[in-house]
């Protein structure tokens, strides 16, 4: 809709539904930390500065080009209104339109679905999670005015305003400097933003991580200090964690971070921080690394998520070189030697820091994994340079002990002669421990690694072995086992199992006397070169037309109803009864397994079965 008078045009603009949405959830629910909006308010007109600075080496183009780069916030008590402008790059009408009226990020349906259903709670620590920052403002106030002009010679200014509600504004408006200015009337439950003592106490917070001076009601409040570029020891707790929320949006102190100052192939300084809690986006396409890029002190680019492997994205943090030029792209940056050396000394730095909690804290590090151990996993097929090393640092449950435990540790009990790594991989624990493959091990008190994870399927196979150990899944055939070894010339089950496949025919590959079945009569497996059956059950989650390969069939010869129905094969041949019993046998293995197609019918035979024994 287009409202048009003498001296402008005013364009009304609809919020998307998910928009919407987003800004009810923000109004009503998102208020345990109000003054959580300075906080982003200061980091956008900081994010703008950066940009300008970037964009004045690159581009002559620019309007005002010696205006100083400054931050001022002005507030007024007795009108309760709070405005913050900047000298920053400035915003088009495209601008506004684009990242004011839209949501940023990907996954906020399925986010505002879980708030419906109570799955996350509703939060200041979610503010800045989906890219909305901006509107954390819509807690203290019931609109917004945002007048802005654009850096390039010759643009025009434009003024945007919303209640939060339906729609936004957009009038193009006379602003003789560059930069944006965001203006507003506080609630009068949050009328303590407008006094100065409130607003100094919480500037102080984050101004110092700043590099711009911020004036407020003209007074400079900081001192320009990149806190990066302090040594570690004049670095304390509060002020690096405080640090770490500015950069991440994320309300809990990090884990811990590493402070870096290097010199010598390449020298560079840094501040990486860990996150307590992953992020439930992280596994999303969009999520971009933390990382801000800077050149002595001057800001080159934020999410540089090229300067760590993928499997690290979690990782906050600023990197400071001096061995880049400030008049180079961004794309001759991040193919640049000098970022590849970077790039492996700070990878090589945080796996250091994570080998020293694992060795020295191990709840630390356990409540790190917990978090972040699937993703960390990704790195085994993806950075092979520090294979060995990420491996060193996964963790299991297994069927012997109920903490996490390495490799290493499992190697302490194992048997030295057999150099091997048994592994099962199972939905969950309880699944893996009553798994039919599981008995031969409990009976003879050999561990066996639970992966339970949905990527251990994909990445723990393929290490093939560990130091000298070969990782064996107890759920593939050919398991060799003492068993096997004293029972291979065992000729007179031959003709049952010959039976027994000849029933079955093409519903399995094989069907073989089992070595490793104790209490159980059956089970399936997968065969020697197949998935196992977790493996592909995740398979088929992801392409429901993904057809897996057959089976082979293991009966327990030792098992008293092989015992009998080989007593009634030797007597009565294959028979009907002796048809229905294998199929049953068959039947019961695949729904243990989750691999049963067609359980009417698997309980129309037990109902024959049934009828059959009670005439």
């Amino acid at each position: 809709m287009t409202t048009q008078t003498k001296k402008q045009i005013k364009e009304t603009f609809e919020y998307k539904a998910e928009m919407k949405q987003l800004l009810q959830l923000i109004a009503h629910s998102l208020y345990t930390h109000p003054e959580v909006f300075i906080r982003e308010l200061v980091s956008n007109s900081s994010d703008a500065l950066n940009k300008i600075r970037f964009k004045k080496l690159t581009d002559k183009n620019v309007y005002q080009p010696d205006k100083e780069l400054r931050i001022d916030i002005n507030i007024d008590e007795e009108k309760q209104t709070f405005s913050i402008s900047d000298t920053g790059i400035g915003m088009t009408k495209e601008n506004l339109i684009n990242q004011l009226g839209t949501v940023a990020k990907s996954g906020t349906s399925e986010f505002l679905e879980q708030l419906k259903k109570g799955k996350q709670k509703a939060d200041g620590s979610l503010i800045g999670q989906f890219g909305v920052g901006f509107y954390s403002v819509y807690m203290v106030t019931d609109k917004i005015s945002v007048k802005t002009r654009n850096f390039e010679e010759g643009s025009n200014g434009y003024k945007w305003t919303s209640k939060g509600d339906e729609k936004f504004e957009i009038v193009e408006a006379k602003k003789e400097d560059r930069g944006t200015q965001i203006y507003f009337k506080l609630k009068d439950e949050y009328k303590e933003f407008a006094t100065e003592s409130r607003v100094r106490a919480i500037l102080k917070k984050y101004s110092n991580f700043i590099e711009y001076p911020i004036y407020l009601n003209g007074e400079e409040i900081n001192t320009v200090d990149a806190i990066w570029q302090k040594s570690k020891s004049e670095i304390n707790q509060e002020e690096a964690n405080e640090f770490y929320k500015f950069i991440s949006n994320d309300y809990q102190d990090p884990s811990d971070y590493i402070h870096l100052d290097l010199e010598g192939v390449v020298s560079f300084k840094a501040l990486v921080f860990f996150p307590q809690k992953a992020p439930m986006n992280m596994f999303a396409d969009d999520f971009r690394t933390t990382l801000h890029l800077y050149t002595n002190k001057v800001f080159i680019q934020d999410n540089a998520d090229w300067l760590l492997p993928d499997y690290l994205r979690f990782c906050k943090g600023v990197i400071d070189t001096s061995d880049l030029p400030l008049n180079v792209s961004r794309e001759v940056t991040q193919h640049s030697p000098v970022m590849a050396k970077i790039k492996s000394i700070i990878t090589g730095k945080i796996l250091s820091e994570f080998e020293s909690w694992a060795k020295n804290d191990v709840e630390k590090f356990n409540a790190f994994y917990k978090e972040f151990g699937t993703m960390l996993k990704t790195g085994l097929n993806s950075d092979f340079s520090n294979r060995d090393r990420i491996t060193k640092l996964l963790r299991f449950q297994t069927s012997n002990r109920d903490e996490l435990i390495s490799f290493d540790q499992y190697l302490e009990l194992a048997d030295t002669e057999v150099k091997k790594i048994y592994y099962l991989s199972a939905e969950n624990i309880e699944s893996a421990k009553r798994n039919p493959n599981m008995e031969y091990f409990k009976k003879n008190d050999i561990e066996v690694i639970f992966l339970t994870d949905p990527i251990d399927s994909f990445v723990i196979p393929q290490l093939y072995q560990y130091e000298e150990y070969q990782l064996v899944s107890i759920d593939k055939e050919e398991l060799d086992t003492e068993e096997s070894k004293e029972n291979e010339e065992n000729k007179e089950t031959d003709k049952l199992v010959v039976a027994i496949k000849e029933i079955l025919g093409d519903k399995v590959a094989d069907v073989k006397e089992s070595k490793r079945l104790v209490d159980s009569p059956c089970t399936i497996v997968a065969g020697k070169d197949g998935m196992d059956a977790q493996t592909e059950r995740m398979m088929k989650m992801m392409d429901k037309n993904f057809e897996g390969a057959k089976k082979v069939f293991e009966v327990n010869l030792n098992h008293n109803i092989l015992k009998n129905l080989n007593t009634y094969f030797d007597k009565n041949g294959v028979d009907d009864k002796f048809k229905s019993i294998v199929e049953q046998l068959y039947g019961s293995a695949l729904l243990i397994e989750g691999e049963l197609k067609n359980p009417t019918d698997y309980v129309a035979s037990v109902y024959d079965l049934l009828e059959a024994h009670t005439n």
